[in-house]
């Protein structure tokens, strides 16, 4: 029987320098997408796709993290003293979700670097990791997308997405085949290679990994096999490469939309129609809108 995946690995560590200076001193992941912070989005995410567990990896500077996650005795005081009910349940929900175990990462060394820390949390059995730049509206959650793969095939199965050829050079990119997959070939695929940032002319495809995945155990002797690359960096995606000499690894091309929250641009776009979708603001934030000269 396929163990199933009860943990997911939140790498959280990194210093976030594409929003200077609003992470000066807060963390990138504490940004608020509308009220939300980004990283409450992938644990909800989480939650729904059934796991039991989350693992962030934290670093120096990520105490607010914590503290969001946390018990807030002064808060909640305050709200029961002013009787607000409603926001009471909101603040005590968000610690109550889901146990959560912290790991720091002393040094930013990749993000196969942060995986492996979660390494002794983790145990000998099948985690996801999330990257919570990495926002994405689903009907089912990618992550429980992710998982009915690793299900039926027992191996990793990491998010794809394809992306225009200008902007390929950004992400790690595969070479893979279409599988046949519950009456479908066009969103399975079997991963023969990945190359990271690749040039326009050398990318294998159109296909590129997003920060969704369900891995098995073996990764982390594979990530401990790669040497590090540029900048002392040990990459995921070399461990997965490594895992492909000994293990099927497949690509799965979920069905949602993704925002890249950690670059300006899809911040504010993710911002604007997470806000249209909320019944309590879309609708005066849509004639808002109307009323701007654009």
């Amino acid at each position: 029987m396929i163990p199933k995946a009860r943990k997911a690995v939140f790498p959280a560590a990194g210093l976030g320098t594409r929003f200077l200076p609003a992470t000066k001193a807060q963390p990138k992941e504490m940004l608020p997408l509308v009220d939300k912070p980004l990283i409450q989005y992938g644990v909800e995410e989480a939650i729904h796709s059934g796991l039991q567990d989350i693992i962030i990896v934290t670093g120096r500077g990520k105490s607010a993290i914590e503290d969001h996650f946390d018990v807030s005795f002064e808060l909640e005081h305050l709200l029961e003293r002013s009787g607000k009910k409603d926001l009471l349940a909101l603040v005590r929900g968000i610690s109550d979700m889901i146990d959560i175990s912290y790991v720091r990462q002393k040094e930013a060394l990749g993000l196969g670097h942060a995986v492996l820390r979660a390494k002794e949390l983790v145990g000998k059995e099948p985690f996801c990791v999330v990257l919570s730049d990495d926002v994405i509206d689903a009907e089912i959650p990618c992550l429980r997308q992710l998982q009915d793969v690793y299900e039926f095939y027992g191996a990793s199965v990491v998010a794809l997405m394809e992306v225009p050829k200008d902007m390929i050079s950004a992400y790690g990119v595969v070479d893979a085949e279409p599988v046949d997959h519950m009456g479908q070939s066009d969103r399975l695929f079997r991963i023969r290679n990945m190359v990271e940032k690749p040039k326009v002319e050398d990318a294998p495809s159109n296909l590129a990994i997003i920060g969704r995945y369900v891995l098995t155990p073996e990764i982390f002797t594979s990530i401990e096999a790669v040497e590090p690359g540029r900048g002392g960096e040990i990459q995921l995606t070399d461990g997965l490469k490594h895992l492909l000499r000994s293990r099927p690894v497949y690509g799965y091309k979920f069905e949602g939309k993704r925002y890249d929250a950690g670059d300006k641009l899809g911040f504010l776009q993710a911002t604007v129609e997470f806000a249209l979708k909320r019944y309590d603001l879309g609708a005066q934030f849509r004639q808002y809108l109307k009323t701007l000269p654009l």
